[in-house]
């Protein structure tokens, strides 16, 4: 079992930054990558971004790249998702999942731990 507790999130005006934190705790060896995912009001859940634990590699969606910034601590089993210019069409629950594979795979059957989400608003 792994267990992710995500923190970070906030309201916050357009163009403002927020740094968001998953803490992995558990059997975290089981896990190769963290993703991020998150849910807009009344849409469905869509990748933001994943990182590797080994190596450090990352993958962004089309939507962030380039405001949005993974990073990792391994001593602290910590992914972090450094947010900036962030738009109010960003207001989303955001989640970290760790996926056993290093497949490389954005979809989120590829993942199988989840944490609960952290409220991330930005408004106009």
């Amino acid at each position: 079992q792994v267990q992710l507790v995500e923190s970070g999130g906030g309201l916050v005006q357009a163009g403002a930054s927020l740094r968001l934190s998953c803490a992995a705790s558990g059997r975290t060896s089981s896990s190769r990558a963290m993703g991020w995912f998150r849910q807009p009001p009344g849409k469905d859940r869509e990748f933001v971004a994943v990182i590797n634990w080994s190596g450090g590699s990352t993958y962004y969606a089309d939507s962030v790249k380039g405001r949005f910034t993974l990073s990792r601590d391994d001593a602290k089993n910590t992914v972090y998702l450094q947010m900036n210019s962030l738009k109010p069409e960003d207001t989303a629950v955001y989640c970290c999942a760790a996926r056993p594979g290093l497949d490389g795979s954005i979809h989120e059957t590829s993942f199988d731990y989840w944490g609960q989400g952290t409220q991330v608003t930005v408004s106009s």
